[in-house]
């Protein structure tokens, strides 16, 4: 059993923050949260998100999974106003999700969990750098990176306690620089990565300008950033694998 009231505007916050990476996903309905954790095809990049049973108008489960089409999904949810609620209801017999809003009902027929891919496990990393960061500056890094190259370094320079990413193409480089005045907050340690700007953009799309993003970094390892969804009530985890940089 599932039957739930959302706001679309919470409604389109999880799903983007998901779809970015996958097509499809299984949510896994608890009684006090809303789950999703899933992984790119490449096994590069990976999500997970939590949505508390707060972040609803009214939550009512009595457990299970269901696996769903995000993209037709999220293109239901983009009828609605931000601020409209969404009826969300589970058809146990028919397997299918009963969504309705401002007089249109729709009916999403649901994928069997089985099918969908093994949901991975979030591995333990102990990063040595944490730096706390406007959605904002993630943007701008992101799109100046983008003009030059494909590949992005993200860093910590522990010395000047500064952040930075860099960006080299054939011709053209980019340097951003954020000392500790322009960061929310630092924790400084040794790092130094490189990733695919392709999954760090797609991310990028999901990221509220407004938000406070941690970044956890390390040399050569995956980063982890977190952001709040729905006002506080809901939370994302990205985590990207690197580019190894051979000598």
């Amino acid at each position: 059993m599932f039957k739930a009231i959302v706001s679309s505007g919470t409604l389109r916050a999880a799903l983007d923050s998901v779809s970015v990476l996958v097509e499809e996903c299984k949510i896994r309905l608890d009684e006090d949260e809303l789950t999703i954790r899933a992984v790119d095809p490449a096994n590069v990049g990976m999500v997970d998100l939590s949505l508390d049973t707060a972040a609803f108008e009214s939550y009512e489960t009595d457990g299970g999974v269901i696996g769903v089409n995000l993209s037709r999904l999220e293109e239901i949810a983009k009828m609605a106003d931000a601020d409209q609620l969404v009826h969300l209801e589970l058809d146990e017999e028919t397997r299918k999700l009963h969504i309705e809003f401002d007089g249109l009902e729709y009916t999403l027929a649901l994928i069997d969990p089985d099918s969908i891919r093994q949901e991975p496990d979030l591995p333990d990393l102990d990063l040595a750098a944490e730096i706390v960061v406007e959605g904002r500056d993630i943007d701008r890094a992101v799109k100046a990176a983008d003009m030059v190259s494909d590949h992005i370094a993200l860093g910590v320079d522990t010395e000047a306690e500064t952040f930075y990413v860099d960006a080299q193409g054939d011709t053209d480089d980019v340097h951003l620089e954020l000392t500790r005045e322009d960061l929310i907050d630092l924790s400084p340690g040794d790092a130094h990565s490189l990733f695919s700007l392709d999954y760090l953009k797609e991310m990028n799309k999901a990221i509220p300008k407004d938000a406070e993003v941690t970044i956890e970094l390390g040399e050569e390892f995956p980063v982890k950033l977190h952001f709040d969804i729905a006002e506080g009530q809901g939370n994302v985890t990205y985590m990207l694998a690197p580019r190894i940089q051979s000598d």
